[in-house]
């Protein structure tokens, strides 16, 4: 088995990165439409265009909610034939919020090709969609981040 590892640092405290986790809008509008609810137990969808080998929906369960620190849902579809475990851990540092994304239990050779697709995916997310998420959210919710 294998994992993705990804650290990246936005300038957005803990409690608004928290919500473009948790908040399903906010988490659609930036990773896929979903039905989402930060419980224990909670099993979700997160829906995409069908692909070849992809019927569009990733099926997850939530497995930990630490708010505002610690998520991890598991994460199934496409090439997956067992569920992967997606795990957020964001800590608060000087310039705002260091957030670490791990998702593991790749195996197999399902486990390989999505490993590689998702690898492409979560970089472009963290690195382009997450962000313009947050300063939009920064923008309609300034009160927040005068707080």
């Amino acid at each position: 088995m294998s994992e993705l590892l990804f650290e990246v640092t936005y300038p957005h405290p803990p409690e608004h990165v928290w919500r473009a986790l948790t908040d399903a809008e906010a988490l659609a509008a930036w990773l896929m439409p979903n039905d989402f609810q930060p419980v224990v137990g909670h099993h979700f969808t997160f829906q995409a265009p069908p692909q070849p080998g992809f019927d569009g929906i990733v099926r997850c369960e939530v497995l930990a909610v630490e708010p505002p620190r610690r998520l991890s849902y598991s994460w199934q579809g496409g090439p997956l034939k067992t569920p992967t475990t997606v795990s957020w851990t964001l800590a608060a540092i000087d310039e705002g919020t260091k957030l670490r994304l791990v998702h593991s239990g790749f195996a197999g050779i399902g486990g390989l090709i999505a490993r590689l697709i998702l690898g492409e995916g979560w970089r472009g997310l963290l690195k382009q969609d997450l962000p313009h998420a947050l300063q939009v959210q920064a923008v309609i919710r300034p009160q927040e981040t005068e707080a």
